[in-house]
């Protein structure tokens, strides 16, 4: 079974296995409003997750780009002119930072 809050157009809004303050019926445990329910938060998690990895996902596609540049695999002009200024305008706001740029790098090579 499944105590379920519904919101005032009588949508479920909290879905729980235990009683709690505010339930306003009981489900069966193969209810498809569930079912589809959990479904809905699990798809909105991930969504969430994608979301907050995305800034990270940036430096390290950033740091990527670098490495392939410093090592010679590719040259910044194999990149299209938008994403060369991007890079050069990051780089700079980087080098920017100065002291502050040398500690986030110092952190981070520990993790790999």
């Amino acid at each position: 079974m499944f105590y379920v809050e519904r919101d005032s157009a009588g949508h479920l809004a909290r879905v729980e296995a235990l009683p709690f303050d505010g339930m306003t019926e009981i489900l069966a445990s193969d209810s498809q409003e569930v079912a589809t329910w959990q479904a809905s938060r699990s798809a909105e998690s991930s969504l969430e997750k994608l979301k907050s990895s995305d800034l990270e996902m940036v430096r390290v596609l950033e740091d990527l780009i670098q490495t392939l540049i410093s090592k010679g695999v590719i040259m910044i002009t194999d990149l299209p002119p938008a994403a060369q200024t991007k890079l050069l305008n990051r780089r700079q706001a980087r080098e920017n930072l100065g002291g502050i740029h040398r500690l986030i790098n110092d952190d981070e090579r520990g993790f790999f």
